[in-house]
């Protein structure tokens, strides 16, 4: 029997000028069900958002993509759930 992903909620901050892109994912961290990953799809690396994420037990992961932006997986717990 094989386990179910756990499910993903997404936003696109892509475009938007700081702070709005932190303000929309901490949004949208208050509002994630436990269990569940945000996939964000902005335009930069957000290195200040990082401390945030560590400081309240969020494991993150950032890959670049071909059109030059990155998709950032959030999640509560150990890095391995990513």
């Amino acid at each position: 029997m094989t386990t179910a992903p756990p499910a993903q909620a997404s936003i696109d901050v892509s475009g938007l000028l700081p702070p709005e892109p932190m303000e929309q994912v901490l949004e949208a961290l208050a509002a994630l069900p436990a269990g569940h990953t945000l996939h964000v799809l902005i335009d930069r690396e957000p290195f200040p958002l990082y401390r945030i994420l560590d400081r309240h037990g969020y494991r993150h992961r950032c890959a670049p993509r071909e059109d030059y932006r990155f998709d950032l997986l959030i999640r509560q717990g150990p890095c391995s759930d990513l």
